[in-house]
């Protein structure tokens, strides 16, 4: 099998473009912990948006709670604006089966209805299991099942990607 080999900047860099054309007013970025998280936290501040950004979390609400067991990131979940009514913008790191994109609008739903939720996503992997589809990908790869693909955020808050074999 072949190496992969994503460079985590560039992809970056299109994201922020990508997520510069779904802007709309009224819009919150909101990114899901933790790697969506660092995401949207950069996109705001890169890209100069008003108000703060949204982190949350998916670990109240997955399908797979009874085998998993709950996760530290069960209270990651801060949305310092009202949900209600808002546009929202969903920052993910990697996009998979769509489960936890499932679980993390249940999350948001419990804050209120949004006006709209969009989807943007650094690396869409496909191998979905539920019918969501990101707006926006920056790239889409394939990698194997048995292999998890996760971006790292270095001390110096540059991204790269991490491939581990589960």
């Amino acid at each position: 099998m072949s190496t992969l080999h994503l460079d985590a900047e560039a992809l970056y860099a299109d994201l922020a473009r990508g997520v510069q054309r779904l802007l709309q007013p009224d819009c919150a970025l909101v990114g899901i912990w933790s790697g969506g998280a660092w995401l949207a936290e950069r996109l705001q501040q890169d890209l100069k948006l008003s108000g703060q950004h949204g982190v949350i979390s998916s670990a109240l609400h997955r399908d797979d709670f009874g085998s998993k067991g709950m996760h530290a990131s069960a209270d990651h979940t801060k949305l310092p604006f009202e949900v209600e009514g808002r546009h929202i913008l969903l920052i993910d790191d990697v996009l998979y089966t769509g489960r936890t994109t499932r679980a993390v609008i249940n999350e948001l739903f419990d804050f209120g209805r949004p006006a709209s939720v969009t989807l943007a996503v650094l690396v869409d992997r496909g191998g979905r299991e539920l019918p969501i589809e990101p707006a926006f990908s920056a790239a889409r790869v394939a990698v194997a099942p048995n292999q998890r693909l996760s971006l790292v955020k270095g001390d110096d808050g540059r991204f790269s990607f991490d491939v581990k074999e589960d």
